[in-house]
């Protein structure tokens, strides 16, 4: 989503149940992850079957820049600790930490 500077909203099913409750009523499976866009649930997708989905729709324009993020696999071990920390530091003194 940030390649094409879109916004969206992510929601940490391991964190909260009830957001992993929210995908498994929505996608009616409880793999993840599952992307809901503009009402439309796409269940158990990677980031390139979004980008396909998005352009095949008309919703953004092929484009060539390349992703900040993988987009055909998950985050590493590493990727995720940095984002637990982020967001601990984030609570700790109210700022918003980006990772690159």
């Amino acid at each position: 989503m940030r390649k094409y500077e879109l916004e969206y909203e992510e929601k940490d099913i391991i964190a909260n149940p009830a957001f992993r409750w929210e995908m498994e009523q929505k996608s009616s499976q409880p793999l993840s992850p599952c992307v809901e866009i503009n009402g439309e649930m796409l269940p158990d997708v990677s980031g390139e079957e979004v980008e396909a989905w998005m352009i095949e729709k008309g919703l953004v324009t092929s484009s060539e820049v390349e992703p900040d993020a993988p987009i055909d696999s998950s985050c590493s071990p590493e990727q995720h600790e940095a984002q637990a920390e982020a967001k601990a530091q984030e609570s700790a003194d109210g700022k918003v930490v980006f990772l690159d």
